[in-house]
């Protein structure tokens, strides 16, 4: 393990761009009525015991629960909080804002996968995380009069992990609130689900999610700024990711490979197929698989629609619209059908990357026939 200290303040996922973590992030973007739900709860004075957070991946739900968290834990509304009275802004300047941000709030636990025994990050949510809220709620509440726990990703507890929770969420203590984010509600235990008020949030405009690419990525060429939050479709934290991953670049040279459908070069094909299927490439590789499926899925919805295909960089329009022109739409449908199942048993049953792309494009290529 590394002996350099994390910064809590600066988000683990992207620590080379401007992105701060949840937790030391000072503005919300695009859930204005979630926010005001959550606030209004709040100012008066009697929010649920449990609240349920979800939406897609990266759109903001764990910025929205600490958020609540700081405004609870500074004690209410007022000009201290950034003069939103429907908001939750707290101020930058305001202690519990500096505290939460820097992990050092007493009265705010945090759960989410943890390290284990040979210091590696476990895959799901254990038991003994879950655990830490039974003392943590029985001491006595600090500042502002509450203690809050915010279980981040709870769809990977697992089954014991999930089950001390709903003990909590069942019989909350007096002026304690957990918070669970998921973006995955439906895999959480059904009497769990039931018993949180929800808060579904969705994914941001593509103009929002461009504009925070600005913020976090200053030096992205301005003609990439959209495609990719286009792309992520409205999950700036998805975008973040797939600028990390060279995505735009794979798509666009996935758009060029689709272009000339049905006529493929297959050396370029080959030489796309070995390197998405090397080993230790698995992430570029799933990523190639979810581009096509989306790809597919937009020029089913246009042809079916009669209207033009959803493009997201240059040239793809044209290949779209030429290839679903006249085209019978059930073979787009089995492909699609086709791709959305090998990109689900690729890593399940471990299947040769190289032979999977291989065989959606070779679907691709019969479908694109006269």
């Amino acid at each position: 393990m590394s002996d350099e200290v994390v910064d809590p303040r600066r988000h683990p996922d992207f620590p080379d761009t401007g992105a701060p973590a949840p937790r030391a992030n000072p503005e919300l973007l695009g859930h204005r009525e979630a926010e005001s739900r959550l606030a209004a709860a709040i100012d008066s004075g009697s929010i649920a015991g449990a609240w349920l957070i979800g939406g897609p991946e990266g759109i903001g739900k764990a910025t929205l629960a600490f958020r609540a968290a700081r405004r609870l834990l500074a004690g209410g509304g007022g000009d201290l909080f950034g003069g939103i009275p429907e908001g939750l802004a707290v101020d930058e300047a305001h202690p519990v804002f500096a505290r939460i941000a820097a992990g050092g709030h007493g009265g705010l636990l945090t759960i989410g996968l943890s390290l284990n025994e040979r210091g590696r990050l476990r895959s799901e949510i254990v038991v003994d995380d879950v655990r830490r809220m039974g003392p943590f709620f029985r001491q006595s509440a600090g500042e502002g009069g509450w203690r809050v726990a915010l279980i981040d990703g709870a769809e990977l507890m697992n089954p014991s992990a999930a089950n001390a929770a709903l003990k909590l969420v069942e019989e909350p203590p007096a002026r304690s609130v957990v918070f669970l984010v998921s973006h995955a509600p439906a895999r959480l235990l059904p009497t769990i689900r039931s018993r949180c008020r929800k808060l579904n949030l969705r994914p941001l405009e593509t103009e929002q999610a461009a504009a925070l690419l600005e913020r976090y990525l200053p030096d992205l060429d301005e003609a990439d700024r959209m495609p990719l939050a286009r792309l992520s479709e409205g999950s700036p934290g998805r975008a973040l990711k797939l600028h990390a991953l060279g995505g735009l670049d794979l798509y666009r040279e996935l758009v060029g490979v689709l272009a000339r459908l049905p006529r493929l070069d297959p050396q370029d094909l080959h030489g796309l197929a070995d390197r998405l299927g090397r080993y230790g490439n698995e992430r570029a590789c799933r990523t190639a698989l979810e581009f096509l499926e989306a790809w597919l899925a937009r020029l089913v919805r246009g042809a079916a629609s009669g209207g033009e295909p959803l493009a997201f960089v240059g040239g793809e329009a044209e290949a779209m619209g030429r290839l679903a022109g006249g085209r019978a739409l059930e073979r787009w449908v089995a492909v699609w059908e086709k791709t959305a199942r090998l990109r689900d048993t690729a890593d399940s049953l471990h299947l040769d990357r190289k032979q999977v792309i291989l065989a959606v494009f070779g679907a691709l290529q019969a479908a694109a026939r006269p």
